[in-house]
């Protein structure tokens, strides 16, 4: 059976939120070339996306269309017929190789090693740093612009915790961007364990063999390889995953992930959602690990307020520091709905038709249940999951806090979104597959992009 026949088709619905889609993204770059051409500073050359227009190949295209033909070829039968920790090993180093190869397509130098080098960049920062503790009291004095110490882009916009992992990577000897962008590709690719890990304990493991190979094929790759983002994904599944195994002792080093993914990025308050419904789908013990992953977070802040930074004034003093720069040109009235434009280009397509399938999976269930347990044990992860992810994309889409870039900052939230592809039946997968390889392959190949 190939993939034309019919049946690996989708059905029709599907293809009609996947029209929508493309309707949505046709818009956003018409909308966004008019609006750049008429002066309006979008600052995005490539709108809806933070990139420029550049046909191109590179060191890496041969091998990125290699490992996505094997993942459409094979990607189902091994996500479904293999040993369980034989696929997490080979899920990993495949999602290794596909980031790896997606970067080299623009080359050693301009695809990774120098990614992280440039001025706004962390570690343009991190030379200027010399003792840990005087960085964190003195973090928020310098988040302002327009003062000779200020801190560059990405560190004024973000806590200082994104500063201290390339900082502490420096003091171990592994400084400089290679190092750095290795470290996002080989941190950012766990992403493809944590998910499967977390959709198992979670008593879903159908689901998370399912979900394997959409994340391993993620066209959010593109940034991950190497933006700080991949890192803060990989914390961000790190932390959820542990809060679904071994119980109150997983909940500890969990919630100090999650603790630590604050001082990360300020919009990962958002994360709370997802964690709160980790724990609320485990199968018990749901009150003593949210108590312990909540005190475990809480020793994380205060650790971090006793150091000298206090999270709410680095969280105001962002706010305004944001409208500081490019915030202040960007237009709301484009940018709330081009983002999830972007969004569909770092997930992939297949986020629309798998959320609508979640959807129809609630709606078409007979429940019978009446409290809010019940109902979450009744439609299980690879519902509640995905559903969490976009009730947080959709706050910070509305929060004017995320006017562009969103295809690498909501990195973390996307790889949940990603959950829905559950729902998909199986002889439509390959044809997903196909639409979520061809969009990495097209974005890295067209443009230029920029982390």
């Amino acid at each position: 059976m190939t993939l034309l026949t019919r049946p690996g088709r989708p059905r029709s619905a599907d293809m009609l939120v996947l029209g929508v889609e493309v309707a949505l993204l046709a818009a956003a770059v018409g909308v966004g070339a008019l609006l750049n051409d008429r002066g309006v500073r979008l600052h995005a050359d490539a709108a809806p996306l933070y990139a420029t227009w550049h046909p191109h190949v590179g060191l890496g295209s041969p091998a990125a269309l290699l490992i996505a033909a094997l993942l459409v070829w094979r990607g189902t039968r091994w996500g479904t017929g293999a040993g369980w920790t034989r696929l997490l090993v080979v899920g990993y180093l495949a999602s290794v190789l596909w980031t790896l190869s997606l970067a080299l397509v623009d080359g050693w130098s301009a695809g990774l090693t120098e990614r992280l080098t440039v001025q706004a960049e962390y570690l343009h920062e991190v030379p200027r740093v010399t003792d840990v503790g005087s960085l964190l009291s003195g973090f928020a004095d310098r988040i302002l612009d327009f003062q000779p110490d200020s801190w560059s882009t990405h560190t004024a916009a973000h806590p200082p915790g994104a500063l201290l992992l390339f900082v502490g990577l420096e003091r171990i000897g592994l400084g400089g961007g290679t190092a750095a962008g290795l470290a996002c590709v080989l941190l950012g690719a766990t992403v493809s364990v944590s998910v499967p890990v977390t959709l198992r304990a979670l008593g879903a493991e159908d689901a998370a063999r399912a979900v394997w190979p959409f994340l391993i094929l993620f066209p959010g790759a593109v940034w991950v390889g190497a933006s700080a983002d991949g890192i803060f994904a990989a914390v961000v599944a790190a932390g959820l995953a542990l809060l679904t195994v071994g119980g109150r002792s997983g909940a500890v080093p969990g919630g100090l992930l999650l603790g630590f993914a604050l001082y990360l990025s300020y919009g990962f308050v958002l994360v709370g959602l997802l964690a709160v419904t980790v724990v609320l789908l485990r199968a018990r013990d749901r009150l003593g690990v949210l108590l312990v992953a909540a005190a475990a977070v809480g020793t994380v802040v205060a650790v971090f307020t006793a150091a000298g930074f206090w999270w709410v004034d680095g969280y105001h003093l962002v706010t305004r520091r944001y409208y500081q720069g490019w915030a202040a040109d960007r237009p709301y009235g484009y940018w709330v709905w081009a983002n999830l434009a972007a969004l569909l280009l770092s997930a992939g397509p297949v986020v629309g038709p798998a959320l609508r399938r979640t959807v129809a999976a609630v709606s078409g269930r007979p429940v019978r249940a009446t409290t809010l347990r019940q109902r979450l044990a009744s439609a299980g992860p690879a519902v509640w999951l995905p559903v969490a992810a976009a009730v947080a994309v959709l706050a910070a889409d509305l929060s004017a806090l995320s006017k562009a870039e969103v295809e690498r900052i909501w990195l973390p939230f996307a790889v949940w979104l990603l959950v829905a592809t559950a729902h998909l039946p199986v002889a439509h997968r390959r044809f997903w597959l196909v639409v979520q390889a061809g969009t990495a392959l097209a974005v890295n190949h067209l443009l230029w992009t920029v982390s």
